[in-house]
């Protein structure tokens, strides 16, 4: 019953839902994406210097806002993941990845200004930001809110927390022979370690491991795919060639073919970015920058890394090194296969150590957007005990079975995607790009009005 509520959830409707409400915003802000990648880059990277951070105990600097949202989006479906989709969907599948992305992107910018926008403060002093702000100070529907951050938080333990803590128990078996078991008391322990600390502990963290872990891998596949560059024409071939359905040795067009590249990829653009879900919105909520622009060009690098960069170095490197020719049922042989050129023999345990490391990256920045959930259901004094329970759950993820808890976490991420895109489209108006930014008063003057 659970597979056929997710599968009836995560159909052509919503997908659809997603990527045309992701072009209708692109043609509303005449596809900016794809021009403004100069001020993109000189407002965020180029603004790192003159940022002067306000940072305490419950804030994040800019830099680790990014990391934080980045860690939430980028990982193991950004490798094993990309992997199953080649072996489902062909290369063709990639290009349609491309395609979610590119919408996506514009889908994750409207949530970080709007979640901005609309950002104000309880009576008691708890923050509202997120989706939850403009769906309760914007739509003036404090229900939907409640909802979203139900799903929010139910999707935070299951595929933000236990189905990520079980993929690096068995990744650490099969290719390092540790028991689940200690891999869950290690887990509970460093995840503890760095959650219960606050703000200042995530962000000491993950402000040098996911940079440093995603340069490391994207070097990787970089390599991979230089050794093997006479492969890449051909590649490009199969890929626009599987895109749209055309048969290499006839030139025929092939529907099941063109169904399965194109299902397949924005499907798994959809889950590797995780625009149109609000994710990246609540990470940016625990930010110390109250600039909704700025958020926004934040949001859309993070979705260009992590799919449009990450995950097409790991198709490059799988379709050129040949290793798609191994069985995709087991994608992390594939990957192992993969990198056999760059590791050796080592293949296998080095890229088992990588991958979860982006899972525990996963897992803190999973947890940043339960915080924002919890918070507005149950203020901030009940952070600590949610930081309790989601380590907790880290350990037990690793020694269960979680066939069930997957398909849970699907239907919530689903559901999360519903009260968002209708919250994004109602307000679509405070979204669009003006020529001028918003001036720093009148950000203040936003802020004061949003005060509950």
């Amino acid at each position: 019953m659970l597979d056929k509520i997710a599968e009836w959830i995560w159909g052509p409707g919503l997908l659809a839902l997603l990527l045309g409400t992701g072009f209708w915003l692109s043609v509303r802000n005449r596809f900016f994406q794809l021009w403004g990648w100069r001020r993109i880059l000189s407002r965020t990277f180029g603004g790192l210097r003159k940022h002067k951070s306000s940072v305490g105990k419950q804030t994040l600097t800019q830099f680790q806002t990014f990391s934080a949202a980045l860690a939430a989006a980028m990982g193991t479906g950004n490798i094993v993941g990309v992997a199953a989709a080649l072996w489902i969907g062909g290369p063709g599948a990639i290009f349609w990845m491309w395609v979610s992305a590119f919408l996506g992107m514009m889908l994750t910018y409207c949530e970080n200004v709007l979640g901005m926008r609309y950002a104000g403060t309880r009576v008691d002093g708890t923050p509202i930001g997120g989706p939850m702000a403009y769906l309760h100070n914007g739509l003036g529907c404090p229900a939907l809110a409640v909802l979203y951050s139900i799903f929010c938080i139910c999707a935070s333990f299951g595929m933000g927390n236990m189905t990520q803590s079980s993929t690096m128990a068995h990744l650490m078996q099969d290719a390092c022979a540790v028991p689940p078991v200690i891999t869950g008391i290690l887990v509970t322990v460093l995840l503890g370690g760095i959650l219960l600390r606050g703000a200042r502990g995530v962000g000491g963290v993950i402000q040098w491991l996911m940079p440093l872990l995603a340069a490391v891998y994207m070097l990787s596949a970089a390599a991979v795919i230089l050794q093997n560059r006479h492969a890449l024409p051909a590649v490009c071939c199969r890929i626009f060639q599987g895109a749209f359905g055309v048969r290499a040795a006839c030139g025929g067009i092939s529907g099941t073919a063109l169904q399965l590249a194109l299902g397949t990829g924005l499907r798994h653009g959809v889950f590797s970015n995780e625009a149109g879900l609000g994710s990246s919105a609540l990470v940016h909520a625990g930010g110390d920058s109250r600039d909704p622009e700025l958020q926004g060009l934040w949001s859309m690098t993070e979705v260009a890394l992590d799919t449009l960069v990450c995950c097409t170095l790991t198709a490059f490197a799988v379709l050129t090194s040949g290793a798609d020719r191994i069985s995709g049922e087991n994608p992390g042989m594939v990957i192992a296969e993969t990198f056999r050129t760059v590791f050796g023999g080592a293949s296998p345990v080095v890229m088992a150590v990588i991958t979860a490391l982006f899972a525990f990256c996963t897992l803190i920045g999973w947890c940043c957007c339960g915080e924002q959930a919890v918070a507005y259901l149950c203020g901030r004094k009940r952070l600590s005990v949610y930081r309790v329970c989601f380590c907790l759950a880290a350990g037990v993820g690793t020694v269960l079975s979680l066939q069930a808890v997957w398909t849970i976490s699907d239907i919530a991420n689903g559901l999360m995607a519903v009260p968002n895109l209708l919250g994004i489209l109602l307000l679509q108006k405070d979204c669009i790009r003006k020529k001028e930014p918003v001036s720093a008063e009148n950000r203040k003057c936003i802020f004061r009005k949003n005060r509950l």
